[in-house]
């Protein structure tokens, strides 16, 4: 039976540009995607359908619309309209990109509405709503933030906590405001629509169906359950319906009520879908209906309860035909250094910038796959780390082993290969493609792709690679070319290591479908086959030889380190930005040799030149609590301080003090921080801000270092004066 696939990814909302986090997400199911293009089931090849579309709907989008003077639709068509730079870019091939705001998610979404209902599964309640006394208008939650009430994490949304994960009403939220006004919000009385999580019939039906076999990590199955409760006394009704003024689909028969954007953005999925066998000519009922038809959704970690809840439970009660055979495939974010990514530390990376600056977007498809696999962990995003991995492996291993053998072929035997290859050759081919267990590499290769074990996958790979490189280097052509009697060896060694290219070159083809597609028309080929991965029956290598292939260009060059220190965001700039009020930053002088420190007679170090009240308070000056320390790997003189001065977040700083004190020692210590100095990337990652300490002028005669230990009583944030 042939595979038909259905793919999504979570809908990026329609009120910015992608991120890097979009990217990394559209990537890896991109890989995924082409990954099941080039698989046959049987004779025919698997059917695959890569939709997404924008999440347009929700009170933001028509704020932003109404601050710009034009229509919520002008506004989500103008973010559309920048969508193609970064899909294109990037070589993500959806085959349709669509809107949430369209005739057929209207249609999708009203008729699940009626099917719930029908099934007794809505109901009207009198509820209180938080409302905006300033603003005049009831809010969404997400025009709600305070601190959540599971975990009290700070500058939460009203609907879910990014923090922890959990879902609740924005009434349960401690300390509420308007994200519009920052006024404290009032309760008013309202109607409301609820869809009835509660009823036992969800809870019996989500347990079994959380709990089936390949659905879902094993991690986040459980993470999920908490949530259920051990009987669904977890689950709580779902408020689905917001009143006007409102930007989103009408309730039926509910004038002035409109769905919950929630409810009808993963609609969204299926209305791309439609449109797409729409335009295609295509039976969208059938497909759905058909038995051999899966669902699979890409997501992250922070937005579950949605996916996992209650969209698969308002899906199976509205009779959705895929529902069991739905798979989602949660993955975590992306970090920096080990650190949320963050525009003021400078560790934020725009996609825009990184095809701006001329940077190769496989690169960047090959690092992330590098680093994925299929739990629901954070992948680390590390400047050196990056440059190390694709340097290594894509131009020291890959594309290699081309530009050391294509040149002779095309020199020597007129671009022709050879027309039969040793045994020898057959056997290094053999050793590279074949396990010591008599596996070929393709099959697990082809597992862990299916799997989403990306990063287990091109180990793999990286190792045919390195028997490749290994065969070049024993056999060494560049010494046979230098004797006219080995030209036949040369022959058979330029053609074997080509084989191996090629073979390298279908194995990463879902990774590196631009580099793909060159090497295929280097080497003459159609179109690059999995089935052409098969070595038992030899077709590896007869399907190359006696070819004639096309002149050597280079592939791919490698990244220089030039082009990681302006990647990423200026954490100057963005300090200065932020700042209120905000004094224009001029750009940092290279730093010049510091100047002989005078000494007095004494010993003590000369007086700085005078200052006045003005100069002394450009310095700002504050209460830190150090409520982490660590050691810094590679550094013999940086700790690591993790400072809290009262902004509701921690600072990263590091500071040469590690000669006088033990982490340990100054964990929950107050100090003083210079709070208003320009972040500096350094090599260990961004320093935001300094600590005071004092220290003599003769380093060597008195080494001691001092940092500045507040009285008790001071507490973060108080500024020195």
């Amino acid at each position: 039976m042939t595979r038909k696939l259905f793919v999504t990814t979570a809908l990026p909302y329609a009120n910015a540009a992608f991120h890097i986090g979009h990217m990394m997400e559209y990537i890896q199911a991109d890989i995924w995607v082409r990954f099941q293009r080039m698989q046959r089931d049987g004779d025919a090849p698997r059917e695959v359908h890569f939709v997404g579309a924008d999440d347009t709907h929700g009170t933001p989008i028509m704020i932003a619309a109404e601050k710009e003077g034009i229509t919520p639709q002008e506004f989500v068509a103008k973010i559309a309209a920048g969508r193609a730079q970064y899909l294109d870019g990037f070589h993500i091939a959806f085959d349709n990109w669509y809107s949430t705001d369209s005739p057929e998610n209207v249609e999708l979404s009203q008729g699940i509405y009626r099917k719930l209902r029908d099934a007794g599964l809505i109901q009207t309640k009198t509820v209180d709503r938080f409302y905006d006394p300033v603003k005049g208008m009831f809010l969404a939650d997400r025009n709600i933030k305070g601190e959540c009430p599971n975990c009290h994490a700070k500058d939460q949304y009203g609907d879910n906590c990014e923090v922890c994960g959990s879902a609740y009403q924005p009434t349960d939220l401690i300390n509420p405001y308007s994200v519009f006004t920052n006024a404290t919000p009032v309760l008013k009385p309202s109607e409301q629509y609820f869809f009835k999580l509660s009823d036992p019939r969800c809870y019996n039906f989500l347990k079994e169906w959380l709990n089936t076999p390949g659905r879902l990590q094993p991690e986040m199955v459980n993470k999920v359950s908490e949530w259920l409760g051990e009987a669904g006394e977890k689950l709580a009704d779902w408020d689905i319906s917001r009143d006007a003024p409102y930007f989103g689909i009408p309730i039926p028969d509910a004038p002035g009520k409109y769905f919950y954007v929630w409810l009808d953005a993963p609609v969204g999925y299926l209305a791309s879908l439609k449109n797409y066998f729409g335009k295609k000519g295509w039976d969208y009922e059938a497909f759905l209906k058909d038995p051999s038809t899966e669902q699979i959704h890409f997501i992250g970690k922070d937005i579950v309860s949605f996916h996992l809840l209650f969209w698969p439970a308002m899906l199976k009660f509205a009779d959705h035909p895929t529902i069991e055979r739905m798979r989602v495939a949660v993955h975590g974010h992306l970090t920096v250094n080990n650190e949320k990514m963050s525009k003021s530390r400078g560790t934020g990376i725009s996609p825009l910038r990184y095809l701006n600056l001329g940077m190769n977007p496989e690169w960047l498809r090959y690092y992330i796959a590098f680093k994925l696999n299929a739990k629901v962990e954070d992948l680390d995003f590390t400047g050196e780390d990056f440059v190390a991995r694709v340097n290594s492996d894509l131009i020291g291993k890959y594309v290699n082993i081309a530009s050391r053998c294509a040149g002779f072929i095309a020199k020597k035997f007129d671009g022709k290969l050879a027309t039969s290859l040793s045994n020898n050759a057959q056997e290094w081919i053999k050793r590279a493609l074949v396990t010591p267990e008599g596996v070929e590499r393709q099959a697990t290769i082809a597992a862990n792709y299916e799997a989403r074990e990306f990063g287990k996958a091109l180990r793999e790979i990286m190792e045919i690679a390195d028997f490749a490189n290994q065969y070049v280097d024993e056999n060494k052509p560049w010494i046979l070319a230098k004797d006219e009697a080995k030209l036949a060896e040369l022959h058979d060694v330029c053609t074997t290591a080509l084989i191996l290219f090629r073979q390298l070159s279908i194995l990463l083809s879902p990774v590196l479908p631009g580099v793909a597609a060159n090497v295929a028309k280097f080497l003459n080929d159609d179109k690059f086959d999995w089935a052409q991965t098969d070595v038992a029956s030899g077709a590896v290598w007869n399907a190359m030889l006696g070819r004639t292939i096309g002149a050597y260009d280079h592939l791919m060059k490698r990244v220089e380190p030039k082009m990681i220190e302006d990647l990423f965001d200026n954490p100057q700039a963005a300090a200065a930005q932020a700042a209120a009020p905000a004094v224009k930053a001029e750009k940092p002088a290279k730093a010049k040799a510091a100047p002989a420190v005078a000494v007095t007679e004494t010993g003590i170090e000369v007086m700085a030149p005078e200052i006045t009240v003005d100069d002394f308070f450009k310095v700002d000056l504050r209460i830190a609590k150090i409520v982490n320390c660590e050691h810094v790997d590679g550094s013999d003189k940086l700790l690591r301080l993790t400072l809290d001065a009262g902004e509701g977040r921690h600072r990263n700083v590091f500071s040469g003090i590690k000669s006088m004190y033990q982490p340990e020692d100054l964990i929950g210590k107050l100090t003083v921080l210079v709070a208003n100095l320009a972040p500096r990337k350094m090599k260990f990652g961004v320093s935001e801000g300094m600590v005071m300490a004092a220290s003599a002028a003769d380093e060597k005669a008195n080494p001691g270092i001092y940092i500045l230990n507040p009285w008790p009583g001071a507490e973060p944030g108080m500024r020195i004066r």
